[in-house]
């Protein structure tokens, strides 16, 4: 199996980016940010918010992660009821950055997400991938950008999925992404770095197809 191992801080354009590259090489996307937000979704669904909670490993016995695809698109199910629409809400995002750092949460999803990647060829995006989850994979790329970028970006994503533009401010969104961006590297358990043999890519003045087109270039190198 060839694994593509893709890290980088919130907002990097990762997921979008992975996508385009599963498309275009044929291999399978798994998007681990989507299953963190997931199990975010599933604690807060049982009233938890706090990642010190001491009902969070009785919690994940009853906790079931599936991927699947249609039509090419990746849908997260979580307990058999497909909850891909809502795991993009912005209290979503911070309550999974938060939950992350829990030993119990990582083990339970890098274990699923080692077996995935055992059996297909795969795309894997996340902040711990080369480094922690996929340490062996084919080829491993760190995706950053200026958080003003990453900000301005998020800031037109939500409105693409309908956000009110009123109700959406960029500089919250920065000031957020910075928040994030502290606690993933700074965090006790598989902090967000960059894997000393991965490409560091700065996308902040490049365009999409350019990014696409690089990584693409980068892969049929090393193949």
């Amino acid at each position: 199996m060839y694994n593509i191992a893709i890290d980088g801080p919130a907002g990097a354009g990762k997921s979008s980016i992975a996508k385009a590259l599963s498309k275009k090489l044929g291999f399978v996307y798994i998007d681990t940010g989507a299953m963190y937000r997931a199990v975010a979704l599933f604690f807060l669904e049982n009233g938890i918010k706090d990642s010190s909670d001491n009902e969070i490993d009785k919690l994940l016995d009853k906790l079931d992660i599936n991927i699947k695809y249609t039509d090419g698109e990746q849908r997260v199910f979580l307990n058999n009821v497909d909850v891909s629409d809502k795991l993009r809400q912005e209290e979503i995002g911070k309550l999974a950055s938060r939950f992350s750092a829990v030993k119990s949460v990582r083990e339970k999803l890098v274990a699923l997400q080692r077996k995935l990647a055992k059996k297909e060829n795969v795309i894997m995006d996340g902040r711990d991938i080369g480094t922690v989850v996929l340490p062996n994979a084919d080829i491993k790329i760190y995706l950053s950008a200026g958080s003003k970028v990453r900000a301005k970006r998020r800031y037109l994503e939500l409105i693409e999925k309908g956000f009110d533009k009123a109700a959406l401010d960029e500089k919250a969104i920065e000031n957020e992404i910075i928040k994030r961006d502290e606690a993933d590297m700074n965090r006790e358990i598989s902090p967000l770095k960059k894997a000393e043999d991965a490409y560091c890519l700065d996308t902040s003045d490049m365009t999409f197809n350019e990014v696409v087109s690089k990584i693409l270039d980068m892969v049929e190198k090393e193949r």
